[in-house]
């Protein structure tokens, strides 16, 4: 779930970049890089761990100079979290080719080999990024002629279609010519563009999500199509082209839940209006079926922050009070996304405290967008009972997440998500609560497409274990989870970091 920025101007873009980043910010604190093309048709590359404000100094955003540019936030699922897999990636032939990618490929092992064997590559990390990169890369080189015109561009992205699979948005600059973004043909993860008139020129831009654009000025023009390419040249001439066979629309349905802010618009689809929708329905069903305990709730209390509209709706519908009951440090970062377990539990007791007052001598219904692992909804709980608290409630805005999600999401494991083979009342005992409900998937699916009906079908994988793009096997999920899961990433990690060590030396 990374964040992906791009940007073809008539003036520098360093700034733009770096703070359209910050806005994406969310979408991944683990490492940060912006890439631009300069006059002399060189990269001039930064990236690092940490975050954006972190990653990015004055003497680093003098360098970056050039009119396009890159940039990229990372959140870590495949690979590692070493500073060697942070984005963009780029090789030197043909051309000069430079890469950023949302998302995860799940024939990554495949693809290895034919980089290897066909294109006669060598990829220096795990990342499926680069992977992807020098894909992209060898069909660009595949082309006889000097220079690229638009339809060489699409030849090229129609191939690597054809080649990759999983989920992808991905910008890639090719220096002396242009700028292409494109989409994996169920347009899994978000990818949007916007323009801006200056002079009588247009601007052109590529982000993960609207906010982005609305922050440095651009105007949003739509979302990248499912299997669309768009390229823009460093002279500004904007081309676009269906690169894939029978695309069709199957948005990642975490994004509205939890990833994309509510300030954003993802495929026709207002992020708040969603949450909105979502705690509307969820009202109704607690009313339904609790319809016994409602005079016991005395308040209903967000989960800061994703849950808060949803939370809100819940306590129309019940007709309770509505209040803040957690303070949240907004300098710790998101725990979903936090690379191991013991970040996640140390960085819930740092990112949320109790206004004690809101829970002492209170029945209280707690609302949050989801349980995954359930450790944080345990300490949550554990939270609000120290704080006085006498019986609680708890609302879960999602359905019970059951699979492992190979998109782009860090659910790696089965064995490690608290709803795989348990029903409701063993989580709720799990978790400590009184009692637990969980949104429909009907219901979810519904919120969306209260604004948009165009969408007919989502990636729903984590609730139903049905994979989209049809090359998920039993075995691929057991690969995974032994790659992925805290206690792989926690070797790898001293890999890495004994790795960067050494090469300091």
């Amino acid at each position: 779930m990374c964040g992906i920025v791009g940007i073809v101007s008539q003036s520098p873009v360093n700034e733009s970049i770096y703070v359209a980043l910050t806005l994406l910010q969310h979408r991944g604190q683990d490492a940060a890089g912006i890439v631009t093309v300069d006059d002399e048709n060189c990269f001039r590359l930064r990236k690092a761990n940490g975050l954006v404000s972190d990653v990015f100094h004055q003497e680093h955003m003098l360098r970056l100079q050039g009119n396009a540019g890159l940039g990229h936030v990372r959140y870590p699922t495949a690979g590692s979290s070493s500073v060697s897999e942070a984005q963009p990636f780029y090789v030197n032939s043909p051309y000069g080719v430079t890469l950023v990618h949302n998302g995860n490929l799940t024939n990554s092992v495949e693809l290895k080999e034919k980089v290897f064997k066909t294109a006669r590559h060598h990829v220096n990390t795990n990342s499926d990024s680069e992977l992807l990169l020098n894909i992209l890369a060898n069909h660009l080189d595949h082309i006889p002629q000097d220079h690229l015109d638009p339809q060489d561009i699409f030849y090229a992205v129609r191939k690597t279609h054809n080649d990759v699979r999983g989920a992808y948005a991905c910008l890639a600059m090719i220096i002396g010519h242009g700028m292409i973004a494109f989409r994996d043909p169920f347009g899994i993860r978000p990818l949007v563009f916007g323009k801006r008139e200056e002079n009588g020129k247009t601007d052109y831009m590529f982000a993960s999500e609207t906010v982005a654009l609305d922050i440095v000025g651009f105007d949003f023009v739509r979302d990248i199509a499912p299997g669309e390419a768009v390229y823009v040249t460093f002279d500004g001439e904007l081309y676009s082209q269906q690169c894939a066979e029978s695309a069709v629309l199957n948005p990642c349905i975490f994004e509205y839940v939890y990833f994309a802010r509510p300030d954003s618009t993802i495929d026709g689809v207002s992020v708040y209006a969603v949450r909105v929708h979502m705690g509307e329905k969820l009202g109704q069903k607690i009313a339904k079926e609790w319809a016994d305990e409602i005079d016991n709730i005395d308040v209903v209390i967000p989960v800061p922050e994703t849950s808060t509209d949803i939370a809100l709706q819940i306590a129309r519908v019940l007709g309770k009070p509505y209040r803040q009951g957690f303070v949240k440090n907004r300098y710790v970062g998101r725990t979903f996304i936090m690379p191991g377990q013991a970040q996640r539990i140390s960085s819930v007791r740092r990112k949320l405290n109790t206004i004690k007052a809101e829970f002492k001598d209170k029945n209280v219904l707690l609302v949050d967008d989801s349980i995954v692992r359930g450790t944080t909804s345990e300490q949550i709980v554990e939270m609000a009972r120290s704080a006085g608290a006498k019986k609680i409630y708890f609302a879960s805005a999602a359905p019970e997440i059951r699979y492992p999600n190979v998109y782009g999401i860090d659910m790696p494991s089965r064995n490690e998500l608290i709803a795989y083979g348990r029903n409701v009342d063993e989580i709720a005992h799990l978790i400590g609560v009184d009692k637990l409900i969980f949104q429909d998937l009907t219901a979810l699916t519904e919120s969306v497409q209260l604004e948009n009906l165009a969408i007919r079908g989502f990636d729903c994988s984590v609730f139903t274990g049905e994979y989209i793009t049809g090359d998920i096997t039993p075995e691929y999920l057991e690969k995974i989870a032994s790659q992925r899961n805290d206690s792989a990433k926690k070797k790898r990690e001293k890999q890495a970091s004994n790795l960067e060590i050494y090469n300091e030396q």
